[in-house]
């Protein structure tokens, strides 16, 4: 297993949210212009209430790539019965740029978690072609693997999670 899978595989994106894959493009995500997601770490939710900057590398500008934003823990970690709850998805992505020159076929919907801590994971997809990525019919009980094998999106190319959770209420005394 590469190095830059097993925070992944740790974190359970493999296995709970995609099958295992070799990264191949190199993509960031960052929040506020300065919070930059890192495997495993932790974003209050008041970091993720706009969605983020998501560069995606690669070598052409002609490739397209999709990104999906997925809480696999919903509603809550220790019974994850909405598995999985979809926040974001961006399609038509040219490489080199960023997502913000894709086209938004789910709007963003900032992280809200309730119940325990939740892993937040943007998975990325080289398409095949332009325009050949449709919505899904819900947000609740979304599957990632599904989604990818309905629109010919083959592996993921790139991954990476946070992890959140509801801040603590003020004490009173």
């Amino acid at each position: 297993m590469s190095r830059n899978m097993e925070p992944l595989s740790v974190g359970k994106v493999v296995g709970d949210i995609v099958d295992g894959f070799i990264p191949s493009v190199k993509m960031s995500v960052i929040y506020n212009s300065n919070k930059q997601v890192a495997n495993g770490h932790e974003l209050m939710p008041s970091v993720v209430t706009a969605k983020p900057r998501v560069d995606i590398g690669g070598e052409d500008l002609r490739a397209a790539y999709t990104l999906i934003m997925t809480d696999p823990d919903a509603p809550s970690p220790s019974d994850p019965y909405l598995r999985e709850h979809l926040h974001w998805i961006v399609a038509d992505i040219p490489g080199t740029t960023d997502a913000s020159f894709g086209k938004e076929i789910v709007s963003y919907e900032s992280p809200k978690p309730v119940i325990g801590i939740h892993r937040f994971a943007f998975i990325l997809f080289k398409q095949r072609g332009r325009e050949t990525v449709m919505p899904p019919a819900s947000r609740d009980y979304f599957n990632t693997r599904r989604f990818a094998e309905e629109n010919g999106l083959g592996s993921p190319v790139a991954a990476v999670y946070f992890n959140a959770q509801r801040p603590t209420a003020a004490r009173r005394r």
